[in-house]
């Protein structure tokens, strides 16, 4: 086998990983976690046995799908911890991270749940989970953040911001920004009423 056959080869096999990895993290943003690993290959047009060679496991293909998604929360926290003021790092952390959650409904599933199993991930999830109580813990010290918030506040205020629909995903940027409002007004240890961001349109269904 030539130099160039071989270098054609491994080409090729690169375009196809990038094109599952484009395929799946549409997928899991849209859709969920659910997607099939068959359904994830026919949408990327490659065979199962090529995925799978890329992929041995659905967990994975999570962990590389939400590499990029998963750096950003930990930028996040990171950031956060780094404010001077404890309360702003915490306000600071919860908007953005529910941000990006309301962008990706996979990822936003991924990171509140075990699931995926892979070390790369959890370790990255509980990275961020650690530095999620260690922003708390100051702001509570700081008189601000309410004695009886817990961690499991947080991650009950992203599943239910996973849960945001929208026509647009500049709506639903501007729904979980609201969302993120109301949920820090009622962390705070001495609310003090702010305007909140504007309303967004949202699909309800009412009975007539």
């Amino acid at each position: 086998m030539t130099e160039q056959v071989v270098q054609k080869l491994r080409s090729d096999a690169r375009d196809n990983r990038d094109r599952i990895l484009e395929v799946a993290r549409e997928a899991f943003a849209v859709e969920g976690l659910d997607v099939p690993m068959r359904e994830v290959a026919r949408r990327a047009e490659v065979g199962v046995a090529t995925l799978y060679r890329r992929f041995p496991t659905k967990e994975a293909l999570l962990t590389a799908a939400f590499a990029e998604q998963m750096a950003v929360c930990i930028a996040i926290v990171d950031e956060g911890l780094t404010v001077g003021d404890p309360w702003e790092g915490f306000c600071l952390v919860v908007e953005k991270l529910l941000v990006v959650h309301a962008l990706d409904r996979g990822f936003a599933r991924a990171l509140t749940s075990q699931y995926p199993r892979i070390f790369d991930f959890a370790d990255g999830r509980d990275r961020t989970m650690r530095a999620l109580l260690k922003l708390m813990a100051r702001a509570k010290a700081a008189g601000d953040l309410r004695k009886d918030v817990v961690l499991e506040d947080l991650v009950l205020a992203m599943m239910a911001n996973e849960g945001i629909r929208a026509d647009s995903p500049d709506m639903r940027v501007a729904a979980s920004r609201r969302f993120a409002a109301l949920m820090i007004q009622s962390f705070r240890a001495r609310p003090t009423p702010t305007p909140l961001p504007p309303a967004v349109r949202l699909p309800l269904f009412i009975r007539g």
